[in-house]
């Protein structure tokens, strides 16, 4: 059986367990993403989680069908077809996930949305790495920002190529999510995530630059706006300067 778009599957029996321990499950509402061929699926039911599970590929939705046909009976596995960045997505408390390389910013983005317990995801390492840079440093992106703004993240363990099947060409890292409350105060997240982004779509430049070269995210007015009320020595900052606090200011002017 090939693996779809560039989803590797778990085969590693003592990194699954790994990753069922590291939170408590039993009892629980467990979310996943990209179940593949099913053996992170059996280790959450084996201890005793309630496991909601979508998998983009009809072939595999069929032998998942197939393979936990009891599960699904009696209510412990809900199997369904279809794209977890953008289908409707039932109530859960836990997401616990070897998610697709490709979709991994789109999933993370839209669980922090949405909101949870508790997540633990599987990321290619680099990405994973990106993530959990310090903010501020010279690493940091989009992704450190917005994860760190509105979560705690925290590195679990890393895998090599060989506890998947197919083998992909990078190492892994698991990391586990646990949302909180921004470190400082937000007044509208959309807006927040509008300067994040128009901010690192111009990582190199100034912000007083990088804002007047993003009109196609934050409108003219509203950068003219910004940039009269920020301080001197923050719009001379690159992106990768500023402190979630720094970020949160220049939101809250918008």
């Amino acid at each position: 059986m090939s693996a779809p778009h560039d989803q590797h599957y778990l085969i590693d029996e003592n990194a699954i367990r790994r990753i069922v321990g590291i939170t408590p499950v039993a009892d629980r509402r467990v979310l996943e993403i990209g179940p593949g061929t099913g053996n992170l699926t059996r280790a959450l039911l084996d201890a005793g989680s309630t496991v909601i599970a979508i998998e983009v590929d009809q072939s595999l939705c069929e032998d998942l069908a197939r393979i936990f046909a009891g599960e699904i009976e009696d209510g412990r596995l809900l199997l369904l077809h279809g794209d977890a960045s953008r289908c409707e997505l039932p109530p859960f408390e836990l997401c616990i996930s070897n998610l697709p390389y490709s979709l991994s910013s789109k999933i993370t983005f839209r669980l922090l949305d949405i909101g949870f317990c508790e997540a633990v995801l599987m990321y290619q390492k680099e990405f994973a790495d990106r993530m959990l840079a310090p903010v501020p440093s010279p690493d940091c992106g989009r992704l450190s920002v917005m994860v760190q703004t509105f979560a705690t993240a925290s590195p679990c363990f890393e895998l090599s190529p060989n506890a998947f099947s197919p083998k992909p060409k990078v190492r892994s890292k698991v990391v586990r999510l646990v949302p909180r409350e921004p470190p400082y105060p937000i007044r509208d997240r959309m807006h927040y995530a509008d300067v994040v982004r128009a901010l690192f779509s111009h990582r190199r430049k100034t912000v007083r630059s990088g804002l007047k070269r993003s009109r196609e995210i934050l409108p003219e007015m509203v950068t003219d706006r910004i940039l009269a009320a920020l301080p001197e020595s923050i719009q001379g900052r690159r992106p990768e300067e500023l402190s979630l606090a720094d970020f949160a200011a220049i939101a809250n002017l918008v």
